[in-house]
């Protein structure tokens, strides 16, 4: 990789990245493919949970999604348009072992082969991510995330798509946000499966590194040559011009719920306390857990949002998001918002790359997600306007920019989405793609943010300011 001091730095100039830098864009599988009863593919978790009464806006569900699963040529064509380096696709566990364990479908990897296989013809890297949130129901029914075989059966799930994509595949993402899995999924109730436990958060929230741990060691021991972990990670923040000593304490136990329970598991083999203190009381962490979550990986993928913002605020009650929360309070911000609520604050991003790179010295950092949602509409003449969007990535792009003029060894920017979605519990009102779904009749429009990040792409870097 070219050093930093090949980037440039002045604000007046233009910034550009470095040579080699990896440009793509990302998705997940119950996100985009459709077809989920379709050539064997198995129920999954959020195929069950989005037939609850109520638990997905409109009563959506992924079953037709953006039909990728037959329109898979037509979307790799729209990525080679925009010059793509890079494509992270997430495969359906589901879809290739549909009860999670034992016979493997074979038209499900052969989905998967001609995908890799379209994308390297295209001049397109691929990306996998093994996990982004699809747990055959099978196991779910089982127990889920938070009885340890799940940890097992996903290592061999890995096994088996390594052993079909290993000659072609290049970067092996094992987990994608275990946070969100064990925390929204198993505390919270607000994505599948949609338990409301603390125990169980932390049950699934320790088994999902464990499976990360596994699959990592067993993709190690076949081959592969790039291994990653993907982490939501956000700079956890008090807005207080002057915080107390108790708002100190509300920001170190959501960093370590929200950060440090992954960050130092899988790169330091430990836990924070807060973690612990729990561990101990419910048993489920046992001896060499932590050795073998701490696989020595890659690269490690971020996927950064917005900052977290707290204060202590005595009488607040828990959120179910961070057991042991009580007493913490979430406040809003004055900061501009994307269509979800979330406020808009790129330099965010440039405080979480320089922390990453002066806690975990040595490990190689990519952006795998960086996006936002707003109200997109396609305009008569076809075109999709979305200047809030190029707004809010270019922003973005210069923080990850600034990062690297500082030393941070960032390897990499994948947008997220390619397309819009099924944005899981939010369903299709959530806009997050670079490119317009018209879900009637599954047209693609690009919008004017994939024209701009097209010419990010060809000119390896920014227009001056």
């Amino acid at each position: 990789m070219t050093t930093v001091g090949s980037t440039t730095t002045a604000r007046t100039a233009s910034p550009a990245f470095p040579a080699g830098f990896v440009w793509g864009a990302a998705t997940a599988a119950y996100q985009i493919e459709g077809a989920a009863h379709e050539d064997g593919r198995g129920p999954s978790i959020w195929d069950t949970f989005a037939r609850r009464p109520g638990a997905v806006a409109g009563g959506d569900t992924g079953d037709v999604a953006c039909d990728h699963y037959h329109r898979w040529r037509e979307d790799i064509a729209l990525m080679a348009s925009l010059g793509l380096g890079a494509y992270r696709f997430s495969v359906s566990w589901p879809r290739v072992q549909p009860d999670g364990s034992g016979p493997v479908n074979p038209r499900g990897l052969d989905f998967y082969d001609r995908l890799v296989d379209g994308l390297l013809e295209a001049g397109i890297t691929p990306y996998v991510t093994l996990y982004h949130w699809d747990l055959p129901q099978a196991l779910e029914d089982a127990g889920g995330w938070t009885v340890r075989d799940t940890a097992y059966r996903f290592a061999e799930y890995a096994g088996v798509v390594h052993d079909r994509l290993a000659d072609r595949a290049d970067t092996w993402t094992t987990i994608n946000e275990p946070w969100v899995a064990s925390f929204l999924g198993y505390g919270a109730g607000v994505h599948a499966p949609g338990r409301t436990s603390a125990d169980d958060a932390f049950r699934a929230a320790h088994h999902l590194m464990l499976a990360h741990g596994l699959a990592a060691r067993r993709l190690r021991e076949a081959g592969a040559e790039r291994i990653s972990l993907t982490l939501n990670l956000a700079p956890v923040l008090c807005p207080a011009d002057a915080p107390s000593e108790a708002d100190l304490a509300a920001v170190e136990l959501v960093d370590s719920l929200l950060n440090r329970q992954f960050l130092d598991a899988a790169l330091r083999g430990s836990y924070p306390d807060a973690v612990l203190e729990r561990a101990r009381r419910l048993g489920h962490v046992r001896d060499g857990d932590l050795a073998v979550i701490a696989q020595p990986i890659d690269s490690l993928g971020i996927n950064y949002y917005n900052p977290t913002y707290v204060r202590a605020a005595p009488g607040a009650p828990e959120n179910p998001a961070f057991p042991g929360s009580a007493g913490v309070a979430f406040p809003s911000v004055d900061l501009p918002t994307t269509a979800m609520g979330w406020p808009i604050a790129p330099d965010g991003l440039t405080e979480l790359l320089l922390r990453l790179h002066r806690d975990h010295p040595g490990v190689p950092l990519v952006v795998t997600e960086n996006g936002a949602a707003f109200d997109d509409v396609p305009g008569p003449d076809g075109r999709v306007a979305d200047p809030a969007r190029i707004g809010y990535l270019e922003g973005h792009l210069r923080a990850a920019h600034a990062a690297l003029a500082a030393g941070v060894d960032l390897r990499g920017y994948l947008v997220w989405s390619l397309l819009d979605n099924f944005e899981w519990a939010e369903g299709y009102g959530k806009r997050f793609g670079i490119v317009y779904v018209d879900y009637a009749d599954q047209r693609r429009l690009p919008k004017d943010s994939a024209r701009w990040y097209a010419g990010v792409i060809a000119r390896n870097g920014l227009e001056a300011p």
